[in-house]
């Protein structure tokens, strides 16, 4: 039988596991408010169920804003208290200013100071728990790795990398013999005559993940050892399948030239409703944009005159969908010289960034004129950042499956663009890269809301680049 003596989360297990608590302690705790202290706002004898509806999703909305459901602020002490102050503040302040959808603002300021104890309080002691306990080394994973030999140590090392809570204990070759043990915890009995499923058995192994990268050489005796470990309630799993749901990018440093044997296109791209419902908000998106631009416009112009000294916008030319060019536009951030000596990559605390145009940047106000080139249908609101010609013709020299990136329009803002920092090297384009062939694989509303909420923790967070 698998391994039951540790506990174990996925990933979007714990994610739900976060938002199901979060909702559950602050509703209890609002309830112990209201018995132990004189507070009756919100108590769940009284309350209607749309109240506490609406309190919910306020709590969900804005934590997923303020990063409460990234596993790495929520495992970080000081990241998770700094979401958690941020997030009880505007869940209140929005609760409060939205009476139609609310109680009415109550006149005795304790109420509303017992109100925000009510939630912050029961978010905090819940996630200390969650740090303490759920996000601990004990809830680890043990796995088998079954692959090629000359993959073993990379593929392992990767897994575990990966995630911390990953613990590959021994690695089985595609033909059933075991290459090595990773763990001192396995059983010494016999070992080097285990079979494939002794050993899951004798060692509390909860995964096998197979790798597919060169599989021409399992046997049918292995096979057959598999289907008795699925048969027993063991878990199989692809490895790229793990290597995705853990780093939300696809694992092409492991892919042959058999593409799309592993890279299976989203049916969201050809899916004529769901590109119909996109280009609708889009051109919303892009007119309230382009309003705001106006709004901000003689602002940028005014600090462009004192700290950037040139024009105010600057064009280029990018690759777009099918590999077409077209011209985008932004505010301009470098000095007028920024390519004299020829085009190269922006980096972090590029030099050629003005002071000004580093507050444009962080802000990501100098994107908003690509609200104009989404209105054109040029760019997508959501999609890989469109790249000039002359480095995807350098990249895609390097990197054979970089320009299935333009299967789709490119976007003002993206997976990659939340996830990642600007590509300052070949090794980090390929990272983007993954990010970027993660969204066209994946493609959906649900992951198009994600990448949205991210971007705007990024505006309100100041982490643009």
């Amino acid at each position: 039988m698998p391994n039951k003596g540790k506990i174990h989360f996925e990933v979007s297990e714990r994610k739900l596991l976060l938002r199901m608590c979060d909702i559950i302690f602050v509703l209890v705790g609002l309830h112990l408010l209201s018995k132990f202290f004189e507070f009756d706002y919100f108590t769940l004898s009284t309350i209607r169920i749309r109240w506490a509806v609406v309190l919910s999703s306020y709590i969900l909305l804005l934590g997923t804003v303020f990063e409460m459901y990234n596993l790495q602020v929520a495992s970080n002490q000081f990241q998770m208290l700094k979401s958690i102050v941020l997030t009880s503040f505007t869940t209140v302040l929005f609760y409060l200013l939205t009476p139609i959808l609310t109680p009415l603002l109550p006149l005795n300021r304790t109420q509303i100071i017992l109100f925000f104890a009510g939630v912050f309080l029961p978010l905090l002691f819940w996630r200390l728990f969650y740090q303490r306990f759920l996000a601990s080394q004990r809830f680890e994973k043990r796995a088998i790795l079954l692959c090629n030999p000359d993959d073993a140590d990379s593929l392992a090392n990767t897994l575990q990398e990966i995630n911390l809570h990953y613990k590959v204990v021994a690695v089985f070759l595609l033909d059933g013999t075991r290459k090595t043990d990773y763990s001192n915890h396995s059983k010494q009995n016999d070992q080097e005559q285990e079979s494939l499923v002794q050993f899951a058995l004798n060692n509390s192994i909860s995964e096998i993940v197979v790798a597919t990268v060169h599989t021409e050489g399992l046997t049918p005796t292995v096979f057959k050892q598999i289907m008795v470990l699925l048969d027993k309630g063991f878990t199989i799993i692809d490895y790229t399948q793990v290597y995705e749901n853990n780093t939300f990018r696809i694992p092409m440093q492991h892919f042959n030239t058999d593409f799309y044997r592993y890279f299976p296109f989203s049916r969201s791209n050809s899916n004529q409703l769901y590109l119909t419902l996109v280009r609708i908000v889009e051109i919303i998106l892009s007119l309230v944009g382009l309003a705001v631009t106006a709004v901000l416009m003689p602002f940028v112009f005014i600090g462009n005159a004192i700290g950037n000294k040139g024009s105010l916008f600057y064009s280029q030319t990018r690759v777009g969908k099918n590999g077409v060019p077209f011209e985008i536009y932004k505010f301009r951030t470098m000095r007028s010289d920024a390519e004299k000596d020829g085009a190269v990559f922006s980096t972090k605390n590029d030099t050629r960034v003005t002071t000004f145009g580093k507050f444009l940047r962080k802000s990501r106000i100098d994107e908003l004129p690509q609200f104009y080139n989404i209105l054109k249908g040029d760019m997508a609101f959501i999609g890989p950042r469109p790249e000039r010609p002359h480095f995807v013709a350098q990249l895609a020299v390097v990197m054979p499956f970089y320009e299935t990136r333009h299967a789709v329009k490119p976007g003002l803002t993206g997976w990659a663009q939340v996830n990642y920092s600007y590509g300052e090297s070949l090794d980090e384009s390929l990272i983007k890269l993954q990010y970027d062939l993660y969204y066209i694989k994946r493609r959906s509303i649900f992951l198009d809301l994600n990448i949205l909420i991210k971007t705007l923790s990024t505006v309100l967070f100041y982490r643009g680049q």
